[in-house]
């Protein structure tokens, strides 16, 4: 069953340290395997994501569960902005959720709200894997769950890099994570995400996120230290890096080029 004071902790050491250098891995694919053994490696959070992947609900589920049991927070990238389909995965009781495709300072604040209780949101109550399904205290939930719990919201547009000064009054954000490639699409530059246009946008962005004081992410598929190096050197401090499936990939295809070359000579 969930160790509902561990997970707690868990999310009370991510939001304590979101001004620090910190580094996460992305999961897409749908077997918990894949997140026990990321969540023993030591990243700072693992993030899940139901944007662009498979996952479904129980999927979502499990990887929570083993991702928290290698003492890793885990994150969840929720696939939009809609208050059911959020209220289903906070009953999950993940560390953090990323909300993408956050456009205007009222989209913000709706994302805020969906994730809230009373008196400020409007989120329903009804936590399930969150209080061990009923066998920790309610009480200690409603406590202390918020505390420790960290919302972020992603810029991936011109518009929303427009609507930052507005967005940035909302106190319930916790974070603002770029997603590079969509921003260059938003502008008609797809993929281009070191242009000079999309790097003029974020620029911007960050010399507004900087002078707030706020914490500030990018999501990259790359494991390229050089390519890392570059967006750290911009300023941002969380950065999620690298894929499970690539690992695989990657990995798999360094092994048959070792066997080949070295071994069959």
């Amino acid at each position: 069953m969930v160790d509902l004071q561990r997970n707690i902790e868990l999310g009370k050491n991510l939001k304590s340290r979101l001004h620090e250098n910190l580094v996460g891995s992305h999961i897409s694919m749908t077997d918990s395997i894949v997140s026990e053994v990321m969540g023993c490696i030591g990243f700072d959070f693992i993030w899940i994501d139901s944007e662009h992947s498979e996952n479904n609900y129980t999927s979502l589920r499990n990887h929570i569960t083993a991702v928290n049991a290698g003492g890793t927070a885990a994150i969840v990238r929720v696939a939009r902005n809609d208050y059911n389909h959020m209220k289903r995965i906070l009953e999950m009781g993940p560390q953090g959720i990323v909300v993408p495709m956050v456009n205007t300072a009222e989209e913000a604040e709706n994302a805020m709200k969906y994730c809230t209780y009373p008196p400020y949101g409007v989120r329903g109550f009804g936590p399930l894997r969150a209080v061990n399904y009923g066998l920790n205290d309610m009480d200690d939930y409603i406590a202390n769950g918020d505390k420790a719990f960290t919302r972020f919201i992603q810029l991936e547009t011109d518009t929303a890099v427009k609507s930052l000064p507005e967005m940035i009054k909302n106190p319930y954000i916790d974070g603002y994570i770029f997603g590079p490639c969509d921003l260059s699409g938003s502008i008609g530059e797809l993929g281009k995400i070191y242009g000079e246009n999309t790097q003029r946008y974020i620029r911007e962005a960050i010399a507004i996120l900087k002078a707030a004081g706020k914490p500030i992410g990018v999501s990259l598929g790359t494991t390229d230290p050089k390519q890392i190096a570059f967006w750290h050197d911009l300023g941002i401090n969380i950065i999620s890096t690298g894929t499970d499936y690539d690992y695989i990939m990657q990995n798999a295809r360094q092994n048959l080029i070792n066997v080949k070359t070295k071994v069959f000579k």
